[in-house]
């Protein structure tokens, strides 16, 4: 069945400590995709709420202000990857026909500092990967785990290809860029690559501060629904789900002995690849894309990852401005992660916010020209990839 977006929404995201709370984040979020779509809350038919830092059924906490109207709510956490999976369950219940009118929303109120488990009593579904991330960059010494597990992969791409440090600084300061004219991002202020080079060493010769994106708080909403109830309804259908695909992990992730590996680069270039088939289009027809940016690093082996460009290439892909505007292909119009900020559970639905935006033509200054073609990334360790295709039609 064909699956429109009729209509997204989301709140600026803020830092942690002056952001309001998760429910009043994601009443926000829901508020403006059922106005952009024009529906109301008792016209949808199920709700996929996903967040990765909260207790159970705060999604059914979340969703009641908006209205108690007795329809199945699921709770959604799938780690940094909530908020596209939500948006992949929304999709698979419209398309299997059980649905016509779908909520997809994503929320996270985050603690400042790097995040870290919260049951130490139980067995850790990262144990493996932490084991491998302990081999593989046993001389990282005190670095924060997450930066060390893509510091890793960047380091690992550095000593295979020959990337310079330079090259992820330029990823950040294009993501300040991009981010200066998005309202909902959290930092605004364009750097230079000289800047992100000359911050903080997180990581000497590996990361530097600004490499890495901030803990954040917020919340993204979208509203699925199949083309006939758009069409009967009279809502908006000019964006579309052309594909979809989610992938974990497989033995490769952990016998490999990779980093990039480690980190999801298999995850991700088997899901693009499935999008890409079911789609029938190549990774040259994509306009714009949305991806998972959690470090400058993951961005750069992500432009590999999903077929942007060639196995080794990304440095030369970011030295001539493919990535950008007047590029290939735009990469996070939106400032991405790094800018615009990654509260957990949110950020796959405000990246569906952001490409429904580019697709409909209402992005200002930072809209991609004539964008007719979509891309969604977004990565979850532990671990799970969806790769999303929007159309506008």
């Amino acid at each position: 069945m064909d699956v429109r977006i009729a209509g997204t929404g989301m709140v600026p995201f803020r830092k942690p400590g002056a952001s309001p709370a998760y429910d009043e984040l994601a009443r926000g979020a829901v508020e403006s995709a059922l106005a952009d779509a024009g529906v109301d809350y008792r016209d949808v038919q199920q709700a996929y709420a996903g967040f990765v830092y909260g207790d159970s059924t705060a999604g059914q906490h979340a969703l009641y202000s908006a209205g108690m109207t007795g329809i199945p709510v699921v709770n959604v956490n799938n780690n940094c990857s909530t908020g596209s999976t939500a948006l992949w369950l929304a999709r698979q219940a419209v398309a299997g026909g059980a649905a016509d009118c779908v909520l997809a929303l994503g929320f996270e109120q985050m603690k400042p500092g790097a995040i870290g488990a919260v049951f130490g009593d139980r067995p850790s579904p990262f144990a493996r990967f932490d084991a491998a991330c302990a081999t593989l960059a046993a001389d990282a010494g005190d670095v924060p785990l997450a930066l060390r597990y893509f510091g890793g992969a960047g380091r690992e791409h550095m000593q295979r290809y020959g990337t310079k440090l330079a090259t992820f600084a330029r990823i950040r300061a294009k993501a300040s860029r991009h981010a200066e004219h998005n309202p909902n991002a959290i930092f605004r202020r364009v750097v230079s690559a000289e800047e992100v080079l000359a911050d903080v060493p997180v990581w000497p010769g590996v990361m530097t501060r600004m490499m890495a994106c901030p803990p954040t708080c917020g919340a993204a909403a979208a509203i699925v629904v199949s083309d006939a109830y758009a069409a009967r309804r009279g809502l908006r259908r000019d964006v579309r789900i052309r594909a979809q695909a989610m992938t974990t992990d497989t033995p490769s992730t952990f016998d490999s002995g990779s980093m990039m590996r480690l980190v999801g680069y298999d995850m991700a270039r088997a899901a693009a690849t499935q999008a890409y088939e079911a789609a029938g289009v190549a990774p040259g027809d994509v306009d714009v894309c949305e991806l998972h940016d959690c470090f400058a690093h993951n961005e750069l082996i992500s432009y590999e990852a999903l077929g942007l460009c060639p196995e080794g290439g990304a440095e030369a892909f970011v030295e001539a401005g493919d990535n950008t505007y007047g590029g290939r292909v735009v990469t996070n119009p939106s400032g991405g992660l790094l800018s615009k900020g990654h509260p957990l559970g949110a950020t796959g639905l405000a990246q569906c916010h952001e490409l429904v935006a580019q697709l409909r033509g209402a992005c200002g200054p930072r809209q991609v020209a004539g964008a007719r073609l979509a891309l969604q990334h977004n990565l979850g360790l532990g671990g799970a990839c969806v790769v999303t295709l929007y159309e506008r039609v």
